[in-house]
């Protein structure tokens, strides 16, 4: 089952500069007992510049690490794109994918992992009707839950319409987003 935002606030998270004015709270999603499939953020107005998300997750099940999936306003279909690049301090490997039914943020350990993995992710000029909506993603994790294969990542992604972005959906890889999870949604008003 889903769980749909509320407002609020996550403190602690501190502040990422990104070019424009002053950061505002949205809403915070904290995932509670039993875990939770999605999370998604309704209703989200669009007198903001550019959206973040920062949190920290991990998926219930599984063994090994998984990627969530981000969608924009209930378009499952194949209007996404999504590309990374990962490093380990002495490795490094980078993909592309057309085509896709959402774009991949954020990485998350298997529910076996002792740890919840932090992202941060910018959906730039997300009210626009005049283009593509574009994300950024910066994100850290351990492959195998073991510390043997630690590594940072920066991802994008496009969805391919012009609409503006009203709603966001991020749906766990595996079983579910576990207890815990915590995804927070700021906008960042225009200067």
């Amino acid at each position: 089952m889903p769980i749909v935002g509320q407002f609020g606030s996550l403190a602690g998270l501190g502040s990422l500069i990104l070019p424009g004015g002053a950061m505002e709270s949205i809403g915070t999603i904290t995932v509670g007992s039993g875990g939770a499939a999605s999370i998604e953020f309704t209703d989200i107005p669009g007198t903001y510049q550019h959206l973040q998300i920062r949190g920290i997750c991990k998926d219930s099940g599984g063994t090994t690490l998984y990627t969530g999936t981000m969608q924009f306003n209930g378009d499952t279909g194949s209007n996404y794109s999504t590309h990374y690049l990962q490093g380990t301090g002495s490795a490094a490997q980078a993909a592309g994918y057309a085509s896709r039914t959402g774009i991949w943020v954020p990485q998350e350990p298997a529910g076996n992992a002792t740890y919840f993995a932090p992202f941060v992710i910018d959906i730039l000029d997300y009210s626009s009707t005049s283009k593509n909506t574009t994300v950024r993603a910066f994100e850290g994790n351990d492959q195998n839950a073991s510390h043997a294969y630690e590594w940072v990542e920066l991802a994008s992604g496009a969805w391919f319409s012009t609409s503006a972005v009203t709603s966001i959906k991020i749906i766990a890889a595996f079983t579910a987003w576990a207890q815990h999870s915590t995804f927070a949604l700021y906008g960042l008003r225009a200067p």
